[in-house]
């Protein structure tokens, strides 16, 4: 059986900007004060002929969106640590906090401005797909909270998930949004017209990266690795101490400053 290939497939006609799927994102993850994991964009509404030769606004429209989770993420060749990676085992693209160092190569390299820099952790943060709640067998916070179910979230490597089944409804009216300077191969779908689209930015060139991973790699890797080193060093004197003789309980009293 192939890997997962978990996705989002958006129907952004459906979205009415009621701005519940940022709310519940935030809530669901503890997002820091003044950031945001997800959003949603607007193309303004067009001018329209009206009766009698008057003019109109016609409808807007709004555009979901968040990390797009690309299967040629920019932003895993920005990272010097090796803290943000693809996951082969479900296709998200994933942030290690152990090994972030909040250097921000990754938020330049994101196209997308799906990255931000967590102004009370200090490391990079973005939308994961709420893991605690998919290990509970939930959706994403944002796809629950949906009113219109403009969102749908699933393994789209799956033909019975319901994002795959609005895939393969919608054969050849499914859009993505691509960086004119660089293909992705983003993991966010959107069924028929959106917009806007022309809202990537430039990245980073992560080559430029190359001769720092080398170096900070090894070097936060070693650190992490120390880090643990000292919790089974301070558990291993533990260990040693409780099979030692059995205080009595005077002494307890004693150690504890009681008499």
């Amino acid at each position: 059986m192939s890997a997962q290939k978990l996705a989002m497939v958006i129907d952004s006609a459906r979205c009415i900007d009621c701005k519940g799927c940022l709310a519940a994102c935030k809530q669901a993850n503890h997002v820091s004060r003044g950031t945001w994991r997800n959003w949603v964009k607007e193309a303004a509404p067009p001018v329209e002929n009206g009766p009698g030769g008057s003019r109109k606004l016609g409808r807007g429209h709004f555009q979901p969106g968040a990390c797009m989770h690309c299967d040629e993420p920019t932003c895993v060749a920005a990272c010097p640590t090796g803290a943000t990676y693809k996951n082969a085992a479900d296709g998200t693209v994933v942030i290690d906090p152990r090994l972030c160092i909040g250097c921000g190569n990754c938020i330049a390299a994101c196209p997308y401005g799906a990255r931000f820099r967590d102004p009370e952790k200090r490391i990079a943060d973005k939308c994961d797909y709420c893991p605690e709640r998919r290990a509970a067998g939930l959706s994403p916070a944002c796809v629950d909270t949906c009113p219109t179910r403009a969102r749908v979230f699933g393994d789209i490597n799956d033909p019975d998930s319901d994002a795959a089944k609005l895939l393969a409804a919608n054969q050849g009216k499914v859009v993505r949004i691509i960086a004119r300077q660089k293909d992705t191969r983003p993991n966010m779908y959107y069924i028929a017209s959106t917009a806007p689209q022309g809202w990537t930015v430039q990245p980073a060139d992560p080559l430029s990266f190359d001769f720092l991973a080398g170096v900070v790699a090894p070097a936060v890797r070693w650190a992490v690795g120390l880090s643990g080193l000292g919790v089974l060093v301070m558990l291993g004197r533990q260990l040693m101490a409780g099979a030692g003789p059995a205080a009595g309980p005077g002494q307890e009293k004693k150690e504890d400053g009681h008499e």
